[in-house]
């Protein structure tokens, strides 16, 4: 097991540590459950990093680390979802367009020969938008901006899912005609 594969592995274990400091440590649960969202957040960048500047990218990496992602993602969704710190609207086109990516993303794997959907720069930028969005109710920054910052994030995830949709059928198609 190299280093990237348990930044990753950590990243999941982040999953309940997050919920259960959102949902047991009182009047700062927002803040510690963030904390430990940070963490998160820092370890994905270095085992990305690590990853590819040491060549240590492996096919079990290529499938936990989406997983380690996601899993987060659906924590924080909903929990804030749960605690009315954000619209249930959010959680369910953010939360949809996960489901169809995981899908997506199985079908290709099981069924497409073993390929696997790559990141791209749509998918990373809406990355960085939710992150900023949820630190800014971490942090309580003003309400307008909160809004303001997740309806960026929702929109960025749409079209993240439509670069996403075109580059599938794409692959969908070169293997077919191969």
């Amino acid at each position: 097991m190299n280093i990237p594969n348990m930044l990753t592995i950590l990243r999941i274990i982040l999953v309940p540590i997050y919920l259960y400091l959102f949902y047991t440590t009182g009047e700062n649960h927002v803040l510690y459950a963030g904390i430990v969202f940070i963490m998160a957040g820092i370890s994905d960048i270095l085992d990305g990093y690590i990853a590819r500047k040491y060549d240590l990218t492996s096919d079990i990496g290529a499938a936990l680390d989406p997983l380690a992602d996601k899993l987060m993602a659906f924590a924080v969704l909903i929990s804030f979802t749960t605690s009315k710190l954000i619209p249930s609207w959010i959680l369910k086109i953010i939360g949809l367009k996960e489901v169809i990516m995981i899908t997506g993303g199985f079908i290709l794997y099981l069924f497409k020969g073993n390929q696997v959907l790559p990141a791209n720069k749509f998918g990373k930028i809406a990355t960085v938008s939710f992150y900023t969005a949820i630190l800014s109710v971490v942090f309580k920054v003003p309400r307008i901006v909160v809004k303001a910052l997740f309806i960026i994030t929702v929109l960025l995830n749409i079209i993240a899912f439509i670069n996403y949709l075109i580059i599938y059928l794409s692959m969908g198609n070169k293997k077919s005609s191969n």
